[in-house]
């Protein structure tokens, strides 16, 4: 029974929900954190974690004709054949009508931007990221469209820098995990790890990883400073964002939820972050 829990739960994949964090950056950001309605909480974040985990299930019985043949997805639950294709299928069905009916509750426009999530999530999925460039920014919009729930959910305004600072974020974490992916095929077809990815010239991934963590650290720091915050969040995210390069050209894995988790320094890295911030916001705004 134990063993069978761990499947489905592999299937759900609750470790990627960590994303659907974005949706409390316009609060905790915004000084509205601590008058955060509950039900609103609860809503916002149960809807877009069942709606990934609907879209990765999708996901994983679209891939599962490539997926049988890879070295480490092919132990996922549906390639390895430990639930079935209809299983999944109808269990993805029910998680979208949940997900769909938590946002309804919320409002029509947090509920469009679930729904845009969706469609865009999807189509990636059976086409999409087959397309070089397009599958990059296709992910980089589901961070930009968690953030844009957050404020509608919340009732939040999203600044022009901070709405930059996020999509550079995300564009940064995306080609680092690219090009990470790119290190893990050396020696084996990339065609058999992620076939876009042969798709790009060399150098591409690690060029593009280095422009967004110039262009993010530009973008954060003018809006630390436009918000009058702690300047040294400014040094606190460089040595993030250098941190994450380190662990991607050392060849330790790019997922960025998975690095957060497993790589000691930048999980402290995002603690203090958010002390840190949390500090300047509302230490401030009490005294």
């Amino acid at each position: 029974m134990r063993f069978a829990n761990m499947t489905w739960l592999q299937l759900l994949r609750p470790h990627q929900w960590l994303k659907n964090l974005m949706l409390l950056f316009p609060p905790f950001l915004g000084g509205e954190f601590f008058h955060v309605d509950a039900k609103v909480l609860i809503l916002s974040l149960s809807s877009f974690c069942l709606a990934s985990s609907s879209v990765y299930i999708i996901n994983d019985i679209l891939d599962i004709k490539q997926d049988i043949h890879h070295p480490v997805k092919s132990r996922r639950p549906i390639p390895s054949g430990k639930i079935k294709v209809f299983t999944a299928f109808f269990l993805a069905c029910v998680l979208l009508i949940l997900s769909a009916g938590a946002a309804a509750a919320l409002s029509k426009r947090f509920l469009v931007i679930l729904i845009a999530y969706i469609i865009i999530s999807n189509a990636y999925s059976l086409f999409l990221k087959s397309v070089a460039l397009i599958e990059i920014f296709c992910i980089v919009i589901g961070f930009l469209l968690r953030l844009q729930a957050g404020g509608f959910a919340f009732n939040v305004p999203i600044s022009e820098w901070l709405f930059l600072s996020v999509f550079l974020l995300a564009l940064f974490l995306v080609t680092g995990k690219r090009l990470s992916e790119l290190k893990h095929a050396e020696g084996e077809s990339p065609d058999l790890i992620r076939p876009v990815l042969i798709k790009y010239p060399d150098g591409f991934f690690q060029g593009a990883m280095y422009i967004a963590g110039s262009a993010v650290l530009v973008t954060y720091a003018i809006y630390v400073i436009d918000h009058k915050s702690n300047i040294l969040l400014i040094p606190l995210c460089c040595f993030g964002l250098l941190q994450y390069c380190l662990r991607v050209l050392a060849g330790r894995g790019g997922d960025p939820t998975r690095a957060l988790i497993r790589e000691p320094l930048l999980l402290v890295v995002g603690i203090t972050w958010v002390i840190m911030t949390g500090m300047d916001i509302y230490l401030q705004a009490r005294f």
